[in-house]
């Protein structure tokens, strides 16, 4: 059976250029940052190829240097050497480092070992022939070989610090950038999320969005900080290392190099099946999560109709869905890892074997064959790492899209360039023929127009789908009309700014949405011009300062998500404060006082009697008691308005409006 993936699971391309171009651009302010950790990343490379060249320095002219030749010379000779038995003798390496040619032919000599004894003497003469060099004497050849010896250590000291240090800042400098680039992203991403329009968010799941914001945004900073610059240094250690295992000896280097096919098909191979698994895997993951999200949320669902197990058990097969896929990802790992261990070792038994003999014959020396050595482990990480930054930028690739299918998103309510400033807004509104659908042709309001004056009380009542509340959405502009036009103070609304237009609307909605923060943190709304003492006056006004200073930190009382240990009418109460403390012109109410009991309907009716004074104030309501004083009331029915009146005139008319005030007040009787 087929799976189907959506836009989360979707791996894309390893490598799309288009993208990376765009995401190099985020990187482009902080250029500086990494081309000095590009830098000292050469550095740390060039450091950590220089040891085994140093340990083989070490090895070849001073462990084993006293076996090299030397000629054997006069004493008043103008070379370094050591004076022994009235002769000089110096290295026949001293003449070769210095680029010295000899005019004359001097004898050959050197030191070989027997019985923990050591002899000087012609270069084929037995040891019968040689002079025996006593423990004083034979130091004396060896106190170059020490000083160079303390001299390399030093430098090896010195190349350990020196990594140390450029490794730490070249870590510290590369994170301290990547952390700053997806710190652009995350707040361009956030930021253009905000100022799309509500029906963007009609379509689109939240869960994907904060998805977007925060995991996708983690997998750029893995790509940054382990693919971007870290390419390099793998590009580096493996031209560094082939420049110098040719340098050392460029038949040793091929023979290195042959397993090479060996390393490209086993990584083309892991890199094809790790590619499946790992987008299964994902794909899984994801599925776990929305899973989590789902049940979760709808917890109360589930135990009041006692699901607890049949979903405990749908979550069980996800998972174990999930963990196959993760030990088949496993599993190619634990074959692709041992594979290359073997081929390294293959290499390395075969460096020895063809080395060793090498030098057995004196062809090579054993310093140039422990160099390889060293080398050719090290040859081998970076093309590990190199395998595994491939998934890493595949995913970067995948995430890319999708953040940027986001920023590329223009569903917004675009202001005007010009916009006419709000001086003295009077709260007059007025439709003009408005028709408007949230999907093409599927028509929520049909050639709608009505006119509020300002100070007016109107009320929207109808049925369920109506277009009640599109006639809101409308007047705060969060979707655009698609003919007709609607006026505030006799201008079109789309030559306001958008901003200035919601200042001056203020907006309680039934299911109220508070913030976690404190009391005051929610009518405030960040804006620092509110002061405390505002907050308290407004409180008070609305009937909502009775029940907060009852909190045992007042104002200052965490509220909890959503506002869970609050009960509806407190936040409504919270809700109207926060609207009066703004001092919009124009007021709506959105079904604002139902759900609420009788003893906090008193108040909140209370508060809704002060709060209404000197505003435009439009209401939409279920329950037509609460709006019969109003001046006006608009009945819709399927995105027609069919009746205009107040109370006492619709009720004469006996008409749709009628209907619903015979069926309410029957149910009221009944109940």
């Amino acid at each position: 059976m087929s799976k189907t993936y959506n836009d989360d699971d979707i791996m894309g391309k390893a490598y799309d250029s288009r993208l990376m171009k765009r995401l190099l651009k985020y990187a482009k302010p902080y250029w500086h940052y990494l081309l000095a950790a590009i830098i000292m990343m050469i550095i740390v490379t060039g450091l950590e190829l220089l040891r085994p060249y140093l340990l083989k320095v070490t090895i070849d002219d001073y462990i084993s240097g006293y076996k090299k030749p030397m000629y054997e010379m006069e004493i008043d000779s103008p070379y370094d050497g050591v004076v022994f038995n009235n002769k000089k003798y110096v290295r026949v390496d001293y003449f070769e480092k210095n680029n010295i040619s000899l005019d004359k032919s001097y004898q050959l000599v050197n030191i070989i070992e027997k019985d923990n004894n050591y002899y000087i003497g012609k270069i084929d003469d037995g040891v019968e022939n040689r002079l025996r060099l006593e423990n004083e004497d034979y130091l004396k050849f060896r106190e170059g070989d020490i000083k160079g010896i303390n001299k390399i250590s030093l430098i090896f000291l010195i190349a350990i610090v020196f990594t140390f240090l450029f490794n730490y800042l070249q870590v510290l400098l590369l994170n301290y950038t990547s952390q700053r680039i997806v710190f652009n992203i995350r707040q361009e991403i956030f930021s253009h999320i905000q100022s799309l329009s509500v029906s963007y968010f009609d379509k689109n799941p939240i869960g994907r969005l904060v998805t977007r914001v925060t995991n996708d945004t983690e997998t750029l900073n893995e790509m940054y900080t382990s693919v971007l610059v870290n390419l390099f240094k793998d590009i580096f250690v493996i031209a560094g290392i082939v420049f110098v295992m040719l340098r050392l000896n460029w038949r040793l280097a091929l023979l290195s190099f042959a397993l090479m096919p060996l390393i490209l098909v086993a990584s083309i191979v892991f890199r094809r099946k790790i590619r499946v698994v790992y987008r299964l895997s994902r794909a899984q993951l994801a599925k776990i999560n929305s899973t989590l999200n789902e049940n979760i949320t709808g917890m109360k669902v589930i135990q009041i109709f006692k699901k607890e197990n049949k979903v405990s058990s749908q979550f069980d097969e996800i998972n174990r869905e999930y963990l196959q896929t993760s030990k088949k990802e496993i599993r190619l790992f634990a074959i692709f890892r041992p594979s290359i261990e073997i081929i390294r070792s293959l290499g390395i038994a075969t460096i020895i074997y063809y080395g060793g003999g090498q030098v057995i014959s004196n062809v090579i020396e054993f310093g140039v064959l422990y160099a390889f050595v060293d080398y050719l482990q090290r040859f081998f990480q970076p093309i590990l790492d190199l395998t595994e930054k491939y998934n890493i930028l595949q995913s970067a690739m995948a995430s890319s899209e999708r953040i940027f299918s986001i920023l590329d998103d223009n569903t917004i309510i675009e202001n005007p360039p010009k916009p006419v400033k709000i001086n003295n807004f009077k709260g007059k509104i007025e439709f003009k023929n408005v028709w408007f659908a949230y999907e093409k042709d599927n028509w929520v309001l049909k050639d709608i127009s009505f006119t509020i004056n300002p100070g007016e009380t109107v009320a929207f009542v109808g049925a369920t789908g109506a277009g009640k509340s599109s006639i809101i959405n409308l007047i705060t502009r969060f979707y655009d009309v698609q003919k007709g036009e609607i006026l505030i103070d006799g201008i079109n609304i789309k030559e306001y700014d958008k901003h200035e237009l919601r200042k001056n609307i203020g907006v309680v909605l039934q299911d109220v949405f508070l913030f976690t923060g404190t009391i005051e943190d929610n009518i405030r709304l960040n804006n620092k011009d509110i002061s405390h003492e505002k907050i308290v006056e407004v409180a008070k006004h609305v009937n909502a300062h009775h029940f907060i200073s009852k909190l045992p930190n007042k104002y200052q009382e965490p509220v909890m998500e959503r506002g869970s240990t609050l009960s509806s009418g407190e936040r409504q109460l919270l809700a109207f404060a926060r609207t009066l403390a703004y001092d919009p012109k124009i007021l709506i109410l959105d079904e604002a006082t139902s759900n609420i009991d009788t003893e906090t309907e008193a108040l909140i009716q209370d508060a809704l009697g002060k709060l209404i004074k000197g505003r435009t104030t439009i209401a939409v309501a279920h329950r037509l008691s609460t709006i019969q004083h109003a001046d006006k009331i608009i009945v819709l029915n399927k995105g027609v308005i069919r009746e205009i009146g107040n109370h006492q005139e619709l009720l004469a008319k006996e008409g749709i409006y009628y209907n619903l005030y015979k069926l309410q007040y029957k149910e009221s009787l009944i109940g």
